[in-house]
């Protein structure tokens, strides 16, 4: 069986029970302040606020610093102790507007994304940051019914919004996509430079899961519009979340179709440059070109590839 790299993935780790039987408690905020033990996680423009300190690691703090009529999400209750948080505490989402924010940190260095630092948290730090953004990303783009158009409110400690006309409950969704190890006989990867990125960045082939689409399907189509290339056998190796602002990244390693002749051709629109590497060119072409950072699942799956950590 394929080794599955999801545990080693920075964002992937928890620590965090997320106690979802508790959403439904109409006094659920209520009762969580009533507790000592209880934290509050301050997100900002998509990002979480950081400890003073050398250490990476979240700010978690009193309720008491944070505004009560502010947007509270409820991320659940540490499942270890340590030493700023105990077993079982209750941690809170609190986002915060532009107003509100310097408040907690006029330094700006003081905010941090996961998508840069997350392989530099704790288990459980990461694990809170990514559920923290991907709901809060959620709530921004659902303050308005898709079905009615009517306004919507928070709900069931914030994991839901409520058509305030109809009652109808809105839930969070996760956008599918796949990300792809393309190998050919002689076990080269290959690796797309994306027109969005700066000219010299490398990284692996990927994109969304269309509706009515299966996982492997959706590997093959991917690679075939992007590049140009055939593949068979995608496999599995690992999953992570993506809260960048809503995605799964669903990763897999897929082979040529040795029945076929094979031409790298970018599609020009996402694409703009292919380029085969073997182990020893990639590690003689760290000096002109830049990988993914280490905090993505693109990048475990190259240096799983590669067989090891890659410096660059």
């Amino acid at each position: 069986m394929q080794f599955s790299l999801t545990a080693t993935l920075p964002l992937s780790r928890y620590r965090i029970d997320r106690d979802d039987t508790a959403r439904t408690r109409p006094r659920l905020f209520d009762e969580l302040w009533g507790e000592p033990t209880t934290r509050v996680l301050p997100v900002w423009r998509g990002e979480v606020l950081l400890a003073a300190g050398d250490a990476v690691a979240l700010a978690l703090l009193p309720v008491q610093a944070a505004p009560t009529d502010a947007l509270r999400i409820y991320l659940g209750r540490a499942t270890e102790e340590a030493p700023d948080l105990p077993a079982g505490s209750a941690i809170v989402a609190v986002v915060l507007d532009d107003d509100r924010a310097p408040a907690f940190a006029a330094d700006i260095a003081r905010w941090g994304n996961p998508r840069s630092l997350g392989h530099a948290l704790g288990d459980r730090d990461a694990g809170l940051a990514v559920e923290a953004l991907g709901i809060a990303n959620w709530h921004a783009a659902h303050a308005f019914s898709p079905l009615t158009g009517n306004a919507t409110q928070p709900g069931r400690g914030g994991w839901v919004r409520v058509d305030v006309k109809t009652g109808r409950e809105l839930f969070p969704r996760t956008d599918a996509a796949i990300i792809v190890a393309v190998t050919d006989a002689d076990d080269r990867i290959v690796l797309g430079s994306n027109a969005q990125w700066e000219a010299n960045r490398f990284s692996l082939l990927a994109g969304f899961v269309e509706p009515g689409e299966s996982l492997e399907a959706a590997v093959v189509r991917e690679v075939r519009e992007e590049s140009g290339l055939r593949v068979v056998d995608p496999v599995y190796v690992g999953s992570q979340p993506w809260p960048f602002p809503a995605s799964l990244m669903l990763g897999f390693r897929a082979r040529l179709d040795p029945a076929l002749e094979h031409e790298l051709r970018p599609d020009g629109t996402e694409i703009l440059d292919l380029r085969w590497f073997s182990r020893e060119e990639l590690g003689a072409a760290l000096d002109d070109i830049a990988l993914p950072g280490r905090t993505s699942i693109a990048r475990a799956i190259i240096e799983d590839w590669y067989g090891g950590p890659i410096d660059a």
